[in-house]
């Protein structure tokens, strides 16, 4: 028997690394989880998982491809070019949202990477945590709001009625887009890089 960490429990582990399939799995009475070595390091020189690193870097994409897309309707009143980078961006978005969930609740258990970090144990980790959750959670719902209102409101790709209300609402979910990427590098800064 090895005492190890396992998924999110310490107990004593048979370890069997599966051939076929190239992952380290860890058995109890029974029962299979995948071993937190595989979700432990990523690809940054942090104490981050894969997944974390991937959303770290992409959101540095999002903002730009952001950015641009408002550029675009903006100041080359681009639109049809407009509508397909925030369709495009929102499906992309919700595949990185339910692959990050899916790391987070059954991969990853990230308190053990964080507690490493001197603003673990003080608690300034959850109270960012929580400010982040805070622009977080509504972020996607009020960027599905505008795209669903877009997308009904608008049947050609150019200015109507619903712009003002367009123009308005975009500028929020863009602001809170912005506030989730910021609070999330703090939050990604403070458990896993000090």
């Amino acid at each position: 028997m090895v005492k190890t960490r396992s998924w999110r429990f310490d107990f004593d582990v048979k370890q069997r690394f599966m051939a076929n399939s190239g992952l380290l799995l860890i058995q109890n009475e029974g029962s299979w989880a995948v071993s937190p070595l595989l979700s432990s390091h990523g690809f940054l020189p942090t104490r981050g998982s894969l997944m974390l690193d991937i959303v770290v870097c992409a959101m540095l994409f999002v903002m730009m491809i952001l950015a641009v897309s408002i550029y675009l309707v903006r100041q080359k009143r681009l639109y049809f070019a407009h509508r397909t980078i925030q369709i495009g961006l929102a499906s992309l978005l919700a595949i990185a949202i339910v692959g990050f969930e899916i790391d987070i609740r059954f991969f990853t258990d990230w308190r053990v990477a964080a507690e490493e970090s001197p603003f673990y144990a003080n608690g300034w980790v959850d109270r960012v945590l929580w400010i982040h959750l805070a622009f977080a959670i509504p972020t996607p719902f009020v960027w599905a709001f505008v795209l669903y209102g877009a997308v009904r409101n608008f049947n050609v790709a150019e200015p109507g009625e619903y712009s003002r209300f367009h123009r308005r609402w975009g500028w929020i979910a863009s602001v809170f887009m912005l506030l989730t990427t910021v609070t999330g590098w703090g939050f990604y800064y403070l458990a896993f890089v000090a």
